[in-house]
């Protein structure tokens, strides 16, 4: 199933939370003396959406109302939460320097 949310992506507040720009990313690599990665392939499954916001992610197929309990991928903000949670999940690494993204 997939929703059409361009609507609610015009209206929606933009979350401003910061997103690492690829040519800093690539700096921060190069000068690497360890390089690791971690596959996040169901990374944004992982971000819940809050009771209230599941009615605005609400869809309909057959006559039937689905609601997302996880942001779908075409949220204008989901990518500015998964990068929230990113750091939350990994502030030590962080502070050590490591690159999260």
């Amino acid at each position: 199933m997939v929703g059409d949310f361009r609507a609610l992506n015009t209206s929606a507040v933009p979350d401003r939370y910061p997103i690492p720009k690829v040519q800093i990313f690539l700096t921060q690599i190069s000068q690497g003396v360890y390089i690791s990665t971690m596959d996040a392939l169901k990374g944004l499954h992982q971000n819940v959406v809050t009771p209230r916001a599941r009615k605005d992610l609400r869809i309909i197929v057959h006559c039937r109302v689905y609601e997302y309990f996880i942001i779908p991928f075409d949220i204008k903000n989901a990518p500015s939460h998964f990068q929230r949670m990113m750091n939350e999940i990994f502030p030590e690494e962080r502070s050590e320097g490591w690159l999260i993204i």
